[in-house]
C-alpha cells in the first residue's frame, strides 16, 4: 500500500484507484468482501498529457516495463487518455479528463520503484 498512498500524495495526481484507499469508489465492498490487495491499479493525473509529456514520464523507467498484463513479478506501466477509454466504454463511464496510468507493482523493493515513479514525473515536470 506504500505506492498508492504515495501516489495519493503527489500534487500532479488527481486520484489513486485502488480499492483499498478509502477515498476510491467501491471501497465500502472491498472492506466488506476482502481481507487484502494486490499491486494491480491505477491513478489520474490532474492534466491530460500530450505525446511529448507521456513520452517524458513513460520512457526511461528503470523498474517498470511498458506492458498490459495482471502481472507476475515484474513491475508494469502504461497510460491511456480519456478517449481511448469511451472508446471501449460506449456506454459511458470515463469520469476524468487526465491521463489515466496502470500500474502493477511487481516484486521489486517498494523503495526502488517509488524512487523510479519520483524519477518519471521529475521527467515530465521537466517538459512541462
Amino acid at each position: 500500500m506504500r505506492s498508492p498512498n504515495w501516489l495519493a500524495e503527489r500534487p500532479e495526481v488527481a486520484t489513486v484507484n485502488h480499492p483499498a484507499l478509502p477515498s476510491c469508489k467501491g471501497h465500502e465492498f472491498y472492506r466488506r468482501d476482502f481481507s487484502g490487495c494486490n499491486g494491480l491499479f491505477s491513478f489520474v493525473l490532474k492534466e491530460r498529457l500530450d505525446e511529448a509529456q507521456l513520452a517524458a514520464y513513460l520512457d526511461n523507467f528503470s523498474h517498470f516495463s511498458m506492458a498490459y498484463s495482471w502481472g507476475g513479478f515484474e513491475s508494469l506501466i502504461l497510460a491511456n487518455q480519456p478517449e481511448e477509454l469511451e472508446a471501449i466504454r460506449p456506454a459511458g463511464g470515463v469520469d476524468f479528463s487526465g491521463t489515466l496510468v496502470r500500474l502493477h507493482i511487481g516484486l521489486e523493493n517498494v523503495e526502488d520503484l517509488i524512487a523510479d515513479l519520483a524519477a518519471g514525473f521529475d521527467r515530465l515536470n521537466g517538459v512541462r
